[in-house]
């Protein structure tokens, strides 16, 4: 169970802090490697050669960008959770609530619609921030949804 905090003051955006290092790190490495390697490649290598060899890092590192950029949002109108392929927008009389399973890698938010959606901004791996981030998001929620509703 999430601790008892205080709302946020909004809008706030939580973030990985070690994911996007991780991810940030390593497609730079990958990317000057890649260019590095292709300018002292060997000759029977052709320029065609040299250029996929960069072209694929850039791939490399856009897919690690995909997972560097995920975030969960909140402002006065909702919540958006940006994960690696999707971004999921919803007013906070849409969400119902938010919940970090010990040993889970990340929060799940449930919404009025049935669906639920892993927010991926939150880092389950990052064990005392993560828990913090998701005491705030469900303050928020209760504060600012539906689930404020109760007996």
């Amino acid at each position: 169970m999430a601790e008892h905090v205080t709302p946020p003051d909004l809008p706030v955006v939580w973030r990985p802090r070690r994911g996007r290092i991780v991810a940030y790190g390593f497609a730079v490495l990958i990317v000057l490697g890649a260019v590095v390697m292709a300018v002292l490649i060997a000759e029977p290598f052709a320029l065609s050669d040299r250029i996929a060899l960069v072209v694929f890092a850039g791939l490399v590192a856009w897919v690690l960008h995909l997972l560097g950029r995920v975030r969960v949002e909140a402002d006065e109108q909702g919540i958006t959770v940006v994960n690696p392929l999707r971004t999921h927008r919803r007013t906070w009389a849409e969400v119902i609530d938010v919940s970090l399973v010990p040993g889970e890698p990340w929060p799940r938010i449930d919404f009025s619609d049935g669906t639920t959606v892993g927010a991926m901004g939150i880092q389950g791996s990052e064990k005392a921030r993560a828990r913090r981030a998701t005491a705030e998001l469900e303050a928020l929620i209760h504060s600012r949804g539906e689930a404020a509703e109760g007996p």
